[in-house]
């Protein structure tokens, strides 16, 4: 798409530096440019922008841009600030702006966040669910991947997943990817991004599923700061529809960061004939802390032979508590789809696992319970 450009930039200089930048950019070309807002609305309309950038930085932003919505009502607005302020750019897509970005920008950034915004805008109906497992060996990864790669086929929507397990994070080999990034250098860089080059920090698997790789060695975990950990995550919830977060096993304050910033909470836990449903019952008393807990904290069981409704009722009997997925023991089918590099319900599309799988994902789009005996 060509975009005629209508500049509006309180700061002379600014303007000038802006202008030269849209005139370089395949694709984009200044149809106006103008220091006054007043000048814009009374003026720029003769010149038929289809491309607004606009100056929001220490203003009044939404009576400025519903001023602009108004004068022109067909043509995509996007705004612009000097820092990314997660609440102010919220606030203005729900008041129709197409998103927001941060000056100055490169064509690089300008051409990147326009090709986003044509693909989701910025998520204001976003999902953002965390994964945690009371000990290891949950088996969420496994979980947490082929739930990605589902969502992404149901929905047709972006999905990031983000690898908080900082020391024994595995989502990379997983995914069988070589990140030239990670959530270490995106948590170190935060103050610099927006949510359009935190985009750059995702290692892509496909056009739809993206992921923030954990650290690439355990030492490095020390590194990743709780404050600009949540700033990740809330400029990633501008980018996708649904984030995944993974986060390590036990109580710490990456696991309690990213449970406060979700919509859901998974516990997840693997059936090892050991004490798996009064750990989960422990965790589940120390989720009762978050609010509405009833509502976010939900519960998954993996490893569950038989995997049929009669399991799922039992271990809701034993928990008391609402299980939410059981998934059934696939070793096999994992490991192959891993040793192909492959996701297990792409490998077997009519086993149990997959269709505990695609359960999942249909609680998660439709916001309620489904048991193993639905469809």
């Amino acid at each position: 798409m060509k975009y005629r450009v209508l500049l509006v930039e309180g700061n002379r200089l600014m303007m000038e530096q802006l202008a030269n930048v849209i005139n370089q950019t395949p694709d984009f070309e200044l149809a106006a440019k103008y220091q006054s807002d007043s000048d814009a609305l009374g003026q720029g309309g003769v010149f038929k922008p289809n491309l607004i950038l606009l100056d929001v930085e220490n203003r009044n932003a939404p009576e400025i841009l519903a001023d602009f919505r108004r004068v022109y009502p067909d043509t995509s607005i996007v705004c612009m600030g000097e820092h990314w302020q997660a609440e102010v750019a919220s606030h203005l897509v729900r008041e129709g702006a197409r998103g927001y970005i941060i000056k100055p920008f490169t064509g690089e950034y300008l051409v990147k966040a326009m090709q986003q915004f044509a693909k989701t805008g910025m998520e204001v109906t976003n999902r953002t669910v965390s994964f945690f497992s009371p000990k290891g060996k949950s088996g969420k990864t496994t979980v947490i991947a082929n739930l990605a790669m589902c969502l992404a086929n149901k929905t047709g929507e972006q999905i990031g997943i983000i690898d908080a397990d900082l020391q024994f994070g595995d989502m990379a080999v997983f995914f069988n990817l070589k990140p030239k990034s990670t959530i270490v250098e995106a948590v170190r860089d935060v103050d610099f991004l927006s949510p359009i080059s935190l985009s750059g920090y995702f290692t892509e698997v496909n056009d739809r599923v993206k992921v923030l790789c954990g650290t690439a060695n355990p030492s490095l975990s020390d590194r990743v700061e709780i404050e600009s950990f949540i700033r990740v995550i809330h400029m990633a919830q501008s980018l996708f529809r649904y984030v995944l977060i993974d986060v390590p096993p036990g109580f710490n304050p990456t696991s309690i960061a990213a449970a406060e910033q979700s919509d859901t909470v998974y516990l997840v836990s693997m059936i090892n004939g050991g004490f798996e449903v009064q750990h989960m019952r422990r965790a589940l008393e120390i989720f009762e802390g978050l609010d509405r807990h009833e509502e976010i904290v939900r519960t998954i069981f993996t490893r569950v032979t038989p995997c049929d409704i009669s399991s799922q009722k039992r271990l809701e009997q034993e928990l008391g508590y609402p299980v939410d997925c059981i998934v059934p023991n696939e070793y096999q089918i994992v490991s192959n789809a891993a040793d192909n590099g492959r996701m297990a319900l792409d490998i077997e599309p009519d086993s149990q696992l997959t269709r505990s799988i695609n359960k999942l994902a249909a609680q998660l789009v439709g916001h309620k319970q489904i048991r193993w005996d639905q469809s």
